[in-house]
């Protein structure tokens, strides 16, 4: 079986998407002639194949609707609600497969498939019978489950030390005593991308120190998930990249398989887990029959089933298996440094906690609809559980608020009672078996002892922030020139922004002795002063030592941008994807050479910058 693949499969310009009118839209790709729907809405798309789930039949305007949203089928005249991608002719009939709209900062988009779009549904088997205590589930911290399948313990995304995105996120809840010993005792373990909450490299340096060769299974994103293991001081040599949308079988009652997101298929990833399935007799089962589970996925064809979508926007593209055992999903928001670290023009306190506020609302709204469409027997929210701990990101804290696991599990209560909701605790174990005989047995989760630690309440801040600010005093940042020598190893330009980069302490007020650079992107210049042309303006003012060290190590910037590590200004105020996108996710592999900096320094004899050389007349907000 081939490997799942993102799909481009029309793209259209800024000037097609401002033809686009509001409504119902029919477009044909320009070389293969297929055709699309595309459904405007006050600046919104939504976008499917123009092709009936029925019996594949071609959509035509609805000379009935009155409101612009329905398309009829030429065949049997079956109705689709583009608005909503629901068919409501015959009612409660199919939801149509949605095409994923990628935006482009031009104002182009792009339609995009993932193919096959249900993969799970290869190799079908059925749910053998579990023994009580064969399937126990177990809560350590943030998005760290271990699940015991039988003889084999399989771990997810384990965060247990340290923080994530710098110094910017820390753990919330304090992981049970044993979380490392277990860790180091997995058979085998998950890691769903590569950002730092998921991707702690000090929980794995204490893994590498005490078993080197546990098996690591990661998705085949474009961007390897240890893109930066050569240069850390992790030394890990079990890593297994493995292909999208294919069962890897473990052994004979335990398989899973690894799946993209959506809307960033180069780095996000979920996965579905399935234990103790038998292969259907064939005999019993006819290829009729099989086929319409395929159409329908409505009847889980696979033994017991945990789907883990983890942080994914949309994972698989929207289609995922109904009727799992058992679905874990983020839920907090707060993940991101809009529009907490922005400042001037509309960003006041009060516009950001209503933005927030509404942000908040609609995530609560749409996992809740998406648990409810789905149908698990459990769900249980995770992924969530950090906190801006320390003392120089209180504003961070007390503005970036967050949704509760409670109140998304209330809300899951009131729309699909029937769903059994696990808030878990760190220790907390759900036994599964015990759980699907009886939803309601209050002896299928165990809680941690009423005695236990839950929250931290002590991160040994010193410890990692001093190994960030230990790049300040660098040998490279008393050259000047590291500038253009880390902007052209960045490799972006051809994009009319310049950047101006104030390096700053803690509170975000100028250093005297830091760097205030501008960077020209238009031609990857270093003017003195914003040129004369129409062009776009950022000001980013960045904490010193971190970003001396992303600077010296090459790493992504997600370390300032989500680990609220910056301050933002714009002119015009408008969302950079290149930009970010590039210097977020893009960035080259290898960190820069500079050994080869300091030797091109050596040989002009440059001489280290004057302290007073760099100061410039800040512009404080």
């Amino acid at each position: 079986m081939a490997s799942q693949k993102a799909k481009v499969l029309l793209s259209l310009t800024a000037e097609a998407v401002g033809a686009l009118k509001e409504g119902v839209n029919f477009k044909k790709g320009p070389e293969d002639g297929k055709c699309f729907i595309i459904f405007k809405s006050n600046g919104n798309f939504k976008a499917c194949k123009n092709q009936c789930k029925h019996q594949g039949g071609k959509f035509i305007k609805d000379i009935e609707d009155l409101d612009g949203m329905t398309v009829k089928c030429t065949k049997h005249n079956w109705k689709l609600n583009v608005s909503t991608m629901k068919y409501v002719n015959p009612p409660d009939s199919f939801l149509q497969d949605e095409l994923e709209v990628e935006m482009f900062d031009d104002g182009g988009l792009q339609l995009v498939e993932l193919c096959p779009v249900d993969p799970w549904l290869a190799d079908p088997r059925e749910p053998q019978e579990l023994q009580e205590g064969e399937v126990k589930v177990t809560y350590f911290t943030h998005a760290c489950m271990e699940l015991q399948l039988g003889e084999r313990r399989f771990m997810f995304d384990p965060w247990l030390k340290g923080p994530a995105f710098a110094r910017g996120w820390w753990l919330l809840h304090e992981p049970p005593a044993d979380a490392l010993d277990r860790l180091c005792a997995a058979d085998l373990i998950y890691i769903s991308h590569m950002h730092s909450d998921h991707l702690s490299y000090p929980t794995l340096k204490v893994l590498a120190e005490r078993r080197p060769d546990v098996p690591i299974y990661v998705g085949d994103t474009s961007r390897p998930v240890f893109w930066y293991l050569e240069q850390s001081q992790v030394k890990l040599t079990n890593i297994k990249v493995v292909p999208f949308g294919i069962w890897q079988n473990v052994d004979d009652h335990l398989r899973f398989m690894i799946l993209m997101d959506g809307v960033h298929p180069e780095m996000d990833t979920c996965i579905i887990v399935d234990y103790k399935g038998v292969i259907f007799n064939k005999t019993t089962i006819s290829g009729v029959k099989i086929s319409l589970v395929r159409i329908l996925n409505s009847v889980l064809i696979a033994g017991h089933m945990i789907l883990n979508t983890v942080d994914c926007t949309r994972p698989n593209g929207g289609r995922l298996p109904q009727n799992v055992d058992l679905m874990m999903t983020d839920f907090a928001g707060g993940a991101s440094g809009f529009p907490m670290t922005f400042y001037g023009g509309k960003y006041t306190d009060s516009w950001k906690a209503e933005f927030i506020k509404n942000e908040r609302k609609k995530l609560l709204n749409y996992k809740a609809t998406l648990v409810k469409s789905l149908q698990p027997r459990i769900y249980c929210p995770f992924a969530g559980y950090f906190v801006e701990a320390h003392p120089s990101d209180r504003y961070i804290k007390d503005t970036n608020i967050k949704n509760s696991a409670e109140d998304l599990n209330a809300l899951i209560n009131k729309l699909a009672p029937e769903i059994k909701t696990w808030t878990p605790k760190p220790g907390a174990v759900l036994d599964l078996s015990l759980a699907l005989i009886d939803l309601t047995n209050s002896e299928a989760i165990t809680n941690p002892p009423a005695s236990t630690k839950i929250y931290k309440d002590s991160w040994e801040f010193d410890l990692y922030v001093n190994e960030l600010n230990s790049a300040i005093n660098s040998e490279i940042f008393k050259h000047q020139s590291w500038i253009q020598f880390y902007y052209t190893w960045a490799s972006f330009q051809n994009y009319n922004l310049v950047v101006r980069v104030i390096e700053t302490d803690d509170t975000f007020q100028c250093l005297t002795n830091g760097y205030d650079y501008l960077v020209d992107f238009l031609d990857l210049s270093f003017p003195t002063k914003r040129p004369d042309r129409e062009h776009s303006y950022l000001e980013i003012k960045n904490r010193i030592g971190v970003m001396r060290y992303v600077v010296l190590h090459g790493c992504l910037w997600d370390d300032l941008y989500i680990g609220f590590q910056n301050r933002v200004t714009r002119d015009p105020d408008i969302y950079h994807h290149k930009f970010w996108t590039h210097f977020q996710a893009d960035l080259p592999l290898s960190r820069p050479d500079w050994e080869q900096f300091l030797q091109q320094v050596a040989s002009i004899n440059e001489l280290p910058c004057d302290e007073t050389a760099m100061e410039s007349n800040c512009v404080m907000s």
